[in-house]
């Protein structure tokens, strides 16, 4: 039902798909891990038009605990290589804020749908895509 109703809905959150771009020009591994079904991610990345640019998509199928377990996140950062003290993840829920923690990873905490009072403790916040950019990204992984 979810992929019936928001298939012509589909949008970023502004200036996302800029931000991704920037990551890529300079190199950035990038990755999906999602605890919605294989089928919703495949409807958002094939809406959008980025599964070229991931390295990496994982889905709910793809793990046996969900977020707030960090397991999705840990097995995305084996998948792409990469020590998961090196990774940021970008999150807007509770449970995948607690879940990035979990796996020692940097968070950003995107507030789209939560204020920061309602997330879990974030290394850094955003309101879009905007107010972040691969510089920052370094500065983060380098605290």
């Amino acid at each position: 039902m979810f992929r019936e109703v928001y298939k012509d809905k589909v949008e970023t959150i502004p200036h996302y798909l800029k931000f991704l771009e920037e990551l890529k020009s300079h190199d950035f591994k990038t990755a999906v891990a999602t605890s919605a079904p294989r089928a919703n991610l495949d409807l958002i990345v094939g809406t959008l038009k980025i599964g070229d640019k991931m390295d990496s998509m994982m889905a709910s199928e793809d793990v046996n605990a969900h977020k707030p377990n960090p397991e999705v996140y840990l097995k995305s950062a084996e998948r792409l290589g990469v020590d998961p003290t090196d990774c940021v993840v970008f999150e807007d829920s509770f449970s995948g804020v607690t879940a990035g923690i979990n796996a020692g990873m940097k968070v950003v905490g995107v507030l789209s749908s939560h204020s920061k009072e309602e997330l879990p403790l974030c290394d850094y916040y955003i309101n879009d895509y905007s107010e972040i950019n691969a510089a920052k990204i370094l500065e983060l992984l380098n605290d």
